[in-house]
């Protein structure tokens, strides 16, 4: 069994998280990821991306634990985790609620991502009352054959500890300085390694960077799914989290964690352009051939690309009648496609869903 693991003391040594291939991929990050704050400032309701994009990162997320949901499955995710068949879109599910119990959190708290939050996304997450592992024994295994591979704290004092120096690290002065990419990075390693909850450990320190770059105002909202190039590179992954602390080496986890933002601002910009353009093709038909066309109307087809009748009483304060006949009348138009799953009647965007299961063919699910 290996030696438990040395957390060490944040932040670490400058010399270890400063070079020249460090610098390079850095200024092509923070391009890219500026670009993509600006994409997403275009879009009129940021609740179409908050709402789609957070679902994206839920699937991703969730498929690296080995937890596989189809497009089509998140699309007829709710506004809630509750009642669903599948096991699977109930987990995505949570995770999506936890992202967003993670954004209230830091709202209310005045930018700052406190424990207290991250407990509450745990929770929120695994439908639980739990917090911090209180009970030794946790290992971490390889998925293939079985070995103990990394020996997290053991003890809830220490992990207490631990985890108000991330705490601190992540709010305070003390990294100030260094460059927020960085920073990111190392506060997933370290939490990572720290591993504070007995569940869901990875899922969580993934809503953790989304939201840093919020609170550190690199995004307006958490548009940015990582967890969609780590799905695609696994195992360097796992393996870069380990040969970190095995050698104290941070540059190639530095290079992997900024190389992901720098690709998955520029994919994701590109899927903005393609809501964009197909947003301003149905506000164009749908102004041209009805007259019960509104803004709202819109942005509903758009955060829902499965949607309801339910929906659209809700978000138009229409009635069942009306919201009925507005949904017909765009799928007799063409705009919707109407589809049966069980008892429940969905009206699809498709051109929308279209456009997602294109941008995520190339997914490694595993």
């Amino acid at each position: 069994m290996p030696a438990t693991y040395k957390i060490p003391a944040l932040p670490p040594e400058k010399a270890k998280i400063e070079s020249v291939e460090i610098y390079k991929a850095l200024v092509r990050a923070h391009r890219a990821l500026a670009e993509l704050k600006g994409h997403a400032r275009a879009i009129p309701n940021q609740g179409i991306l908050i709402d789609t994009l957070s679902l994206q990162e839920a699937k991703a997320s969730s498929e690296i634990e080995n937890i596989v949901t189809t497009q089509d499955q998140i699309f007829q995710i709710g506004t809630t985790a509750k009642a669903f068949e599948n096991a699977n879109q109930k987990e995505v599910a949570r995770y999506r609620d936890a992202l967003r119990t993670g954004l209230e959190g830091i709202g209310r708290q005045q930018g700052v991502l406190s424990n207290n939050t991250i407990i509450a996304m745990f929770q929120v997450l695994k439908s639980t009352t739990g917090e911090f592992r209180k009970t030794p024994g946790t290992e971490l295994r390889n998925e293939r054959t079985g070995e103990t591979v990394y020996v997290p704290p053991q003890s809830h004092p220490e992990i207490l500890r631990h985890m108000a120096a991330l705490e601190q690290f992540v709010n305070g002065e003390d990294g100030a300085d260094i460059d927020p990419l960085i920073r990111m990075a190392i506060i997933h390693h370290q939490f990572e390694s720290i591993h504070p909850f007995p569940d869901g450990n990875g899922r969580i320190g993934r809503i953790i960077n989304v939201l840093f770059l919020v609170q550190q105002k690199l995004l307006d909202t958490p548009v940015l799914y990582l967890s969609r190039y780590i799905t695609q590179n696994k195992d360097q992954y796992y393996g870069l989290l380990q040969s970190t602390r095995d050698s104290g080496e941070w540059e190639p986890w530095l290079l992997y964690i900024i190389n992901a933002v720098e690709q998955i601002s520029k994919e994701t910009i590109a899927l903005i352009s393609g809501i964009r353009e197909i947003m301003a093709d149905y506000k164009f038909r749908i102004r041209r051939d009805h007259k019960f066309y509104s803004q709202d109307l819109l942005n509903n087809l758009f955060r829902h690309p499965y949607t309801r009748i339910e929906y659209v009483m809700s978000e138009l304060q229409v009635s069942r009648p009306t919201a009925s006949r507005y949904l017909e009348e765009l799928r007799a138009g063409g705009f919707l496609e109407r589809i049966e799953s069980g008892r429940d009647v969905y009206f699809v965007n498709s051109p929308l869903v279209a456009l997602f299961q294109k941008g995520f063919a190339n997914e490694v699910l595993t």
